[in-house]
């Protein structure tokens, strides 16, 4: 039932948005790279293609670290292949050269919150996107990232050295203090929305929590969105059996 709720809800984003996607189809269904991995559209467009190939190295990932007899392998495959696949097509966005790169001299804004006023809705949207995936999925995977400032620093962190990227390989950009603030803010809105899963089912792959307290977290848990039901249900699908494939025991009913 999650699971299809999941991908009707998928479906219903990829339709809202059919239009200014298939206007890079065409080029990137030939495989050309102009017009497609140039293009904000044909990134997205591809990235949305690619979903069933990532949900495949999950599923591998997975099945090679139960093979090796390695505890929590669903939810750290899928972590870690979370925070690479959500991550990496939003920062190659953000590195797409301008009309003027290599002429134009790296630009900087220092003044804090000067930029927000000219971004708009979608710009801003689009800078709490940028390291979301990596703020919601890096405290799944490890155990010390699972705290608002060490998410906070992460994100800042890394939008800090993506801007710094811009200015030094001169990509006809403004490198944008207010990028790196709501980049964070972004990443720390994403990790407040995991912390459910964290509580419940222990933070990071070094955690102690077992599958029994996975089971029991996902029994317990009252605040999870929908969204988040289904990546407890994807994690622990495997978890009532310990790693000799035996059966975990149930609980007795009364």
């Amino acid at each position: 039932m999650l699971v299809s709720l999941a991908i009707l809800g998928l479906a219903g984003v990829a339709f809202a948005v059919r239009r200014p996607l298939l206007m890079s189809a065409p080029r990137c269904m030939a495989g050309r790279w102009h017009g497609c991995f140039d293009t904000f559209n044909g990134v997205l467009l591809m990235m949305l293609v690619g979903l069933p190939l990532a949900a495949l190295v999950v599923w591998a990932l997975a099945f090679c670290r139960r093979a090796a007899g390695v505890t929590s392998a669903w939810r750290t495959s899928l972590a870690e292949v979370g925070m690479v696949y959500g991550t990496v097509p939003m920062v190659w966005l953000t590195l797409m050269p301008g009309p003027g790169a290599g002429i134009v001299p790296g630009r900087l804004s220092l003044i804090p919150l000067r930029d927000l006023v000219t971004m708009g809705p979608v710009g801003i949207g689009g800078n709490l996107l940028i390291f979301a995936a990596l703020g919601f999925f890096a405290p799944m995977r490890f155990a010390t990232l699972a705290s608002v400032p060490r998410i906070l620093a992460l994100g800042a962190g890394c939008s800090a050295l993506v801007e710094t990227a811009q200015y030094v390989f001169q990509l006809d950009r403004v490198s944008s203090v207010d990028d790196v603030l709501v980049n964070a803010a972004g990443a720390v809105l994403a990790g407040l929305a995991s912390r459910p899963l964290v509580e419940y089912c222990g933070a990071g792959a070094g955690g102690a929590a077992s599958p029994r307290a996975g089971i029991d977290g996902l029994r317990r848990c009252r605040v999870c969105t929908g969204w988040q039901y289904f990546v407890l249900i994807i994690s622990f699908r495997h978890a009532r059996t310990d790693r000799g494939g035996r059966a975990l025991p149930g609980r007795s009913r009364p």
